[in-house]
């Protein structure tokens, strides 16, 4: 079974934390950490904290958190322009490839 890895986007409701978006990558696991290291938000996760961005990776078909960084409303704002990017660069390489 082929490992995949993608980006999961959270926020806190009263009842925990809901998921609400996710960004694949792929089994480009290089990919997917280069592009984790570069997003803005804290790796210190408070109890305040709204949002969460996760990098997640599928182990057997089962969802694995790799690491969660937490972020504001702007951070998170950047986050997805970089996502967004990052991914359309990388599908248009394939594309070439």
């Amino acid at each position: 079974m082929e490992t995949q890895f993608y980006i999961l986007l959270s926020l806190k409701t009263p009842q925990g934390f809901c998921d609400y978006g996710q960004y694949f990558f792929g089994n480009d696991r290089q990919a997917a950490y280069e592009l984790f290291r570069q997003l803005k938000g804290s790796e210190k996760i408070k109890d305040n904290c709204l949002l969460h961005i996760d990098l997640m990776e599928t182990v057997d078909e089962i969802p694995v958190k790799i690491k969660t960084i937490c972020c504001n409303l702007e951070e998170l704002a950047s986050n997805c322009k970089l996502i967004a990017r990052e991914i359309f660069r990388l599908k248009n390489l394939e594309d070439m490839i």
